[in-house]
């Protein structure tokens, strides 16, 4: 029986050769991702580690005491000068270095930005007792000196083609700065080997543009011979005040390398997941080619049942074809994977990120799963053909190829897939009724369970949903009717082909019905709660604008009213609120406020608007006075003038400028609002840009602008899945030609009679074309239908916390999705519609 499985194996190489490609697309996507992120892990923790060579014990300031999201850089606490002569004269220092950095935009030579936004920073140059700073070694010219000297990091330098002696345009916070680049230096920064950049200023000027003079982000302290770590940090521990962080260089490198794994995990994980739905669509393929091997050997196994093997006997024989199959195809693509993974590294590159370099790692979990997966993948779907073969008895067999499936297994069927699909819309909906919070995990599990309901139903189904089809098949006669019989002749072959079809399509389509919806919310948002022309940011959100960009827009001819947007916190009624403090006199002609009390009229002097939601919290209404203690600590008391609805673009609390500002210790907006006399116009925008010195540091939006910068991060990341599940595509392609190959196999008899009566080639192979497609649009109308209903479902869930999402239906892609299920259906069928229209007609007429 062994030997028998074996030879088995090679003597239907096609069919098997489609069963080993769907296998080994599935295990090549889990050990590309498996080989990609510990590859990239690996590099980044070596790099990091290589970084905190040089430092024994870092101190660091203790926790704010509240939240600085929106309160500005002023808010964070500092180390002090005195605490970084207090860490040099510890025993057993050899070293301490104050550190100091914030974000820093550098543009290259044609203006625009270097780097990826967050991570273009900006630090401060401590030379040591010997002129230089260990943490840089600079490769050439010196160290900055005074405050329009940099020095840059050789990556940025090379992309910006700057050298020593140039002059550069940067910003830190708003104005433009030309400085002199003094000197280039390599660094084992991770986010410059992620495509950053990194500045470095002399330490005075870093402080006075970052922090404030004599004051530090953090202290970095090298042991001397002999002296441990440990023993340096209970040092510290004793000379500087509690609450200080104090921590050790390997404990540093440690947390990096926790949450590099935790990053590597997280994009694990999601690759992993249509690395599953690849495979799983692959059980349809490999069940379907399996019962077609087991339906051409029907006669030869039953047989051998005869002379004497065993139901468990036959069992293994195909068992043991399955596991070479499968061990094939996962040794294929273990290998086809970690050619992915040097691909997805290389494809990195071109997109401007960079990874530190490291070589690639293949390790030994990697190559276990990889197999583990492909021989436990196809196995397990081969098992029920296998089953089904062992149960035929031998004299059934030796008469009858087909052996249809009896009234109670498909009542059973049936039951069971309604129960599941029920069980599966109940859960869906009792998850939309929950809510964001309590209702993702319902609504997954519903999602899940009705899947798996509508698989089960799939063969009752495909009549009704088949039939339907009947109209448009008619102008094409026989050949259009014998199609229709055809794509229902064996309901579960179907069923398992176009559920594979049905999967991807759910997918592609929820995530799209989503999409959409969230893009149509977001133009709403920006329509309806903006009315200024342009807002003025950082490109980095995190960081402040300074006051004087607003000072220059206001006075701009072309500007016809402006406001800043100033953030910061204040005690109300006892409780700490983020406030917004902008322009009373022209935040009406910027903003859509929709007041349920009161009006922006009372915004001005000693009052304030507030949202619904703060309002509802604090039990506030308009006319309430609440005591009030700014961030200085001074006292007043603020009176509520009126309570809108919240958005958003816009909530919280509202005050005027003029009264938030005498309490600010550093003033800085989050971003400024304009409104010019001749609206949204390139020649308006050039002349705002223009104003601000073309700024690389700051970007000029309108609310097209802000629409596309969100919907740009949703079509990108939906692309991203489009590409992932085109694999779970790809799959269901080859069961197609499965089915199809199978069915013209169990035909050939059937054919040759048909060629026999007059029915030529173009018309065999327009009947094969059309039952393909007939059974990628039921797969297709299938998946497009549930995809709709739980994208609706997770559409619910999304309004709760964004008012204006609406579902919306992207018929264009809907139609674009069913045309390419038909253009799979016609290219599936070519082999197949082919070799049956080649079929010698007196061979098949003779076929049993």
């Amino acid at each position: 029986m062994f030997r028998t499985a074996l030879r088995n194996v090679l003597a239907h190489k096609a069919r098997l050769l489609m069963t080993v490609l769907a296998v080994m697309l599935g295990v090549a996507f889990v050990s590309g991702t498996l080989v990609f992120t510990d590859t990239i892990g690996d590099a980044f923790k070596k790099s990091s580690a290589k970084s905190y060579e040089n430092v024994s014990v870092a101190v660091k300031p203790g926790s704010p005491a509240r939240s600085t999201d929106t309160a500005g850089q002023d808010e964070r606490p500092r180390l002090t000068q005195q605490q970084l002569d207090t860490v040099r004269a510890l025993p057993g220092a050899a070293s301490a270095t104050g550190s100091v950095s914030g974000f820093t935009a550098v543009a290259d030579k044609n203006g625009k930005l270097i780097g990826n936004g967050w991570s273009t920073r900006g630090g401060n140059y401590s030379a040591g007792k010997d002129g230089t700073d260990t943490r840089y070694a600079l490769t050439d010219g010196r160290a900055p000196q005074k405050p329009d000297e940099v020095a840059i990091d050789g990556k940025t330098a090379d992309r910006a083609e700057l050298q020593v002696g140039d002059t550069v345009r940067m910003s830190v916070d708003g104005p433009v700065m030309h400085q002199t680049v003094t000197g280039v230096f390599d660094t084992d920064d991770g986010n410059v080997a992620a495509g950053g950049s990194l500045v470095l200023f002399d330490t005075a000027s870093a402080q006075k543009l970052f922090a404030k003079p004599g004051q530090y982000d953090e202290i970095d302290v090298r042991a001397a011979p002999g002296t441990s770590q440990a023993v340096l940090k209970a040092e510290a521990e004793k000379a500087l005040p509690k609450g200080t962080e104090i921590v050790t260089g390997q404990q540093l490198a440690d947390e990096e390398a926790t949450q590099i794994s935790q990053a590597m995990s997280g994009l694990n994980t999601g690759l992993l997941v249509f690395a599953g739905i690849a495979l799983f669509v692959g059980i349809f393929i490999i069940a379907n080619t399996f019962t077609m091997l087991v339906a051409q050997r029907t006669k030869e196994l039953a047989l051998m049942r005869a002379v004497g093997a065993s139901r468990r006997q036959v069992t293994r024989s195909v068992l043991i074809e399955a596991f070479v199959v499968g061990l094939t195809a996962a040794v294929v693509g273990l290998v086809t994977g970690i050619g992915i993974a040097v691909g997805m590294r290389s494809l990195l590159g071109t997109t401007g990120a960079t990874m530190p370099d490291g070589p690639l790692i293949v390790g030994p979990g990697t190559v276990v799963a990889s197999l583990v997966v492909g021989v436990a993948v196809t196995m397990l779907a081969a098992w029920l053909p296998a089953r089904r073969a062992s149960r035929i008895a031998p004299v059934a067999a030796m008469s009858s190829v087909h052996a249809p499936a009896t009234t109670r297994s498909l009542v059973l069927r049936n039951t069971l897939g309604a129960l599941l699909a029920g069980a599966g819309i109940a859960l869906v909906l009792a998850g939309v009724s929950m809510g964001m919070d309590s209702g993702k995990l319902p609504l997954g599990a519903g999602g899940g369970l009705l899947l798996i309901g509508v698989f089960v139903l799939t063969p009752l189904l495909s009549r009704p949903v088949i039939a339907a089809a009947g109209p448009l098949l008619r102008p094409f006669g026989v050949t259009g009717k014998l199609a229709r019989q055809n794509s229902v002749r064996n309901p579960r072959r179907t069923a398992a082909t176009a559920s594979a079809l049905m999967i991807g399509l759910t997918l592609i389509t929820g995530l799209t019905v989503i999409a959409t919806s969230v893009q149509k919310g977001i133009d709403r948002i920006a329509a309806d709660s903006i009315k200024a022309d342009y807002t003025i940011s950082m490109v980095n959100r995190g960081t402040d604008l300074s006051p004087e960009v607003a000072k220059t827009l206001a006075g701009l001819g072309t500007v016809t009213a402006s406001s800043p947007m100033r953030d910061s916190w204040i005690e109300l009624g006892g409780e700490d609120h983020a406030v917004t403090g902008v322009d009373p006199r022209s935040i009406a002609r910027l903003v859509n406020l929709d007041f349920t009390s009161g009006s922006i009229a009372g915004l001005g002097g000693g009052t304030v608007v507030v949202d619904d939601k703060t309002a509802k919290d604090g039990g506030w209404k308009v006319g309430d006075t609440l005591p009030t203690v700014y961030d200085d600590h001074a006292k007043s008391t603020l009176r509520v003038g009126g309570i809108y609805h919240g958005n958003d673009m816009l909530k919280g609390v509202l005050v005027d400028t003029a009264t938030l500002d005498p309490h600010l210790s550093k003033i800085s907006d989050t971003q400024v609002m304009v409104k010019t006399a001749d609206g949204t116009s390139a020649a308006a925008k050039d002349a705002i840009e223009k104003a601000l010195g073309d700024n690389p540091a700051i970007k000029v939006q309108d609310k097209a602008d802000i629409s596309n910068e969100a919907g740009g991060m949703i079509s990108m990341m939906l692309n991203m899945l489009y590409g992932l599940l085109a694999m779970a595509v790809i799959v269901a392609v080859l069961g197609v030609i499965n089915t199809l190959a199978m069915s013209v196999f169990e035909r050939s008899h059937e054919i040759g009679m048909l060629r026999a009566i007059g029915l030529d080639r173009r018309d065999v192979k327009r009947m094969v074309r059309f039952e393909s497609l007939l059974i990628s649009l039921f797969g297709a109308v299938l998946g497009i239908g549930l995809g709709v209903f739980l994208g609706w479902a997770a559409g619910r869930l999304i309004s709760g916390g964004m008012d204006t999402y609406t579902m919306v239906l992207p018929w264009d892609r809907i139609a674009i999705f069913l045309g390419g299920a038909a253009v799979v259906g016609v290219l599936a069928a070519l082999w197949p519609a082919r070799r049956a229209a080649r079929l010698n007609m007196l061979s098949a007429i003779k076929a049993e």
